[in-house]
């Protein structure tokens, strides 16, 4: 009998797989990549067409061997790793390693593992796609030309423990540009007025909500702006001068993709990209459910495409109709809008079989697994119903010159809304409107509620934001979001607090010198059209070995430049007051991978150090003592009481030895701006 190899990456696919072919095939895994660009050096031989080294990974040659034990007694081998370019590349690094060019190979990807999918894929096999293998070589050859020039640099220049990256250094200057827009924001005030309303016969009253005048919106920017609005309209009577009646319809979700899969995730679940990432790899490579084995339950996870088999798109609009109604499903299917390059050999991130409810995989899944297929269960089934739609009415108010307004809407049809609602979504139903109103209706004033508010500052970023950030920029594929975030916290470049993103005192460093010394490498346009070119190259359109070629003099410049530059710059030990208790010199501020430090400059002999508390040269408001420069365990800066813990000042903006005059709380600075620390207050002032 004939005996067919199977090669997989993961040792999960392994036992799903195996049960839906014949005993003639052996299934087994390369436990991922099997070669790659050596760590000890840079592997790309500069002078010589940028050819990359490639060696086999540490650890890998055991593997290799039973690989290789097994394509000998094969008749055919199938390389069956992940539908993407790095499966594909992973897929020539293992014809290249087991030496497999007198074989009979094929390749072969699945989007799902399931058994028609798998078999369909045997009947399919074709040849290694070289143009995708090239796209993530040359990806792989930038990223590494990039660290290993970069980061050597930084590391001997700057003396911390740094690194850069090509995706993660723009990742980081986007989260810095943030920070420095919120630094510099200033809180603008503005008052919001609303009415309550009574008709004649009314019990109930109508909230209405201040407009403007008859020629257009008008924002209160002050309470003298307020009191000027209120003395008009005192003695105005107050009538509808307008009512309309009208429909809006909500359309359904697009199914997910691995960006918006990732967003949603972390609004509605609170999970870390990496932790969907590691759960979505879970459900699709297999899990155990009761009775029917190991199945994969979702399709594959690192995709932008939003398209759907035939099969699949038959089998949800077959499911919704039966469940839900005629009536619910939808004329046709939720589209994407947007540009940017589609992997349409991909479908989107759906459930394999719609059927498969999650209350039916429910004992089978564990908790997360289980919200996480939920949640990606619910989108795909919404994606194909109706849309919700609403009946609204709108009132416009007159008093005088000015004018109010009052809306209601009610659910007229549920639609997808019926089993799906996106979190942070603003209840869509609100407001509730006298019946008895028409056009003419005279109202008296009960009451008016005014409240004086600021405008706030760019939100700071979140994981989901990074995410939809980098994804609209065109910066990174699917697969390179998590680690890319993951990279820039473990570093300490960015510190993670309740959500927030926040930037490091390291990460500061790093993105200045970037800036600065590397300017196109953390532009976003450049990474941007960087990510174009190796599209080019997956589709056969550009050579891959042409972006290397015209990428790396530039670097190679940039980077002898910035020797010199930095070299010329370079911070030598800073001498502090703090007398060593050990040895009695005066000690001296270093830098480690965890920001600064006092040690004594008397290493090796004298061993010892401690934190370094950067004075501003401005009193505690609590107590009087010294406000220096502290961090949180996760790197973020803030600025607290040289006293603490017994005193318990802290403020996450630089304060001023400057009191408010207008209610005495102690002022902080924002940008070229003083600001009371007191919101309520809201007196600000231009810094001296």
């Amino acid at each position: 009998m004939a005996r067919y190899l199977v090669i997989v990456e993961s040792p999960a696919k392994v036992k799903t797989i195996k049960k839906f072919l014949g005993s003639n095939y052996v299934v087994t895994a390369s436990n991922g990549h099997v070669r790659d660009l050596p760590k000890s050096q840079i592997g790309v031989d500069v002078e010589h067409d940028y050819e990359p080294k490639y060696i086999t990974i540490r650890g890998k040659g055991e593997i290799l061997a039973n690989l290789r034990k097994e394509v000998k007694r094969a008749d055919k081998v199938y390389l069956a790793t992940d539908p993407d370019r790095e499966g594909e590349a992973i897929s020539w690094h293992l014809s290249q390693a087991l030496k497999l060019e007198n074989k009979k190979v094929y390749r072969i990807s699945f989007n799902e593992i399931t058994k028609n999918a798998v078999k369909a894929s045997l009947k399919n096999a074709r040849e290694i796609d070289m143009d995708l293998v090239d796209a993530q070589q040359a990806r792989r050859v930038l990223d590494r030309i990039v660290g290993y020039r970069i980061s050597p640099l930084l590391w001997a220049k700057v003396k911390r423990g740094l690194s850069a990256g090509r995706v993660q250094s723009v990742a980081l200057r986007i989260i810095a540009d943030r920070e420095e827009e919120i630094g510099a924001f200033t809180p603008e005030e503005y008052w919001s007025m609303e009415v309550n309303l009574k008709a004649a016969g009314e019990r109930k009253l109508l909230n209405a909500k201040f407009y403007g005048t008859e020629e257009g919106k008008i924002t209160i920017g002050s309470e003298e702006e307020l009191q000027e609005i209120m003395k008009d309209l005192e003695g105005e009577n107050f009538s509808v001068t307008d009512i309309k009646k009208g429909e809006r319809l909500k359309k359904a979700p697009v199914v997910f993709t691995t960006s918006t899969l990732q967003q949603e995730a972390s609004k509605a679940l609170n999970f870390a990209t990496s932790k969907t990432m590691r759960i979505a790899q879970q459900l699709y490579e297999g899990i155990d459910i009761k009775g029917n084995g190991t199945v994969g339950v979702i399709t594959y996870l690192r995709t932008d495409s939003t398209r759907v088999s035939e099969e699949a798109e038959s089998s949800v609009r077959e499911f919704v109709g039966e469940q839900y109604g005629e009536m619910y499903v939808a004329a046709e299917a939720s589209k994407k809008s947007g540009s940017g390059k589609i992997q349409d050999a991909h479908e989107a991130i759906r459930p394999t079989d719609v059927n498969r409810t999650p209350a039916m995989l429910k004992d089978s899944l564990t908790r997360d697994q289980f919200r996480l297929y939920q949640l990606i269960w619910k989108r795909f089934v919404a994606s194909r119903m109706q849309p919700a739609r609403y009946e609204t009415t709108s009132v416009k108010i007159g008093a005088g010159k000015y004018r109010f307004t009052a809306s209601a809407s009610r659910v007229a049809f549920e639609g997808f809304r019926l089993i799906y609602t996106e979190s942070g979504e603003e209840k869509e139903e609100g407001g509730v409107l006298l019946k008895s109103l028409t056009e003419g209706t005279s109202l008296t004033a009960e009451e008016f509620d005014t409240k004086q508010h600021f405008t706030q500052p760019p939100a700071h970023y979140t994981e989901a934001a990074l995410v939809k950030t980098l994804e609209e920029l065109g910066i990174g594929r699917p697969s390179t979001y998590a680690p890319t975030i993951s990279t820039i916290i473990a570093r300490r470049y960015v510190a993670k607090e309740n959500k927030n993103l926040y930037m490091t005192e390291l990460g500061e460093v790093v993105n200045h010198i970037m800036k600065q010394s590397f300017p196109s490498i953390v532009d976003v346009n450049f990474t941007a059209n960087m990510e174009s070119l190796l599209d080019g190259v997956a589709d056969g359109k550009v050579k891959w070995k042409t972006i290397i070629e015209n990428f790396y003099p530039d670097l190679d410049q940039a980077v002898d430049t910035a020797q010199k530059e930095l070299e010329n710059v370079k911070i030598e030990d800073e001498v502090s007051d703090e007398i060593c208790e050990e040895c009695g010199r005066n000690m001296v501020i270093k830098y480690g991978p965890h920001g600064r430090f006092l040690a004594c400059p008397g290493f090796p002999d004298c061993r010892n150090t401690k934190p370094y508390l950067e004075k501003i040269g401005v009193k505690c408001p609590l107590c009087g003592k010294e406000v220096v420069v502290r961090k949180t365990k996760k790197g973020r800066r803030y600025f607290g009481c040289e006293d603490n813990p017994d005193c318990e000042f802290m403020s996450w903006q630089k304060p001023s030895e400057k009191k408010c005059p207008k209610c005495e709380s102690y002022m902080i600075e924002k940008g070229n701006r003083l600001l009371c620390s007191a919101e309520q207050c809201g007196y600000s002032e231009n810094k001296k």
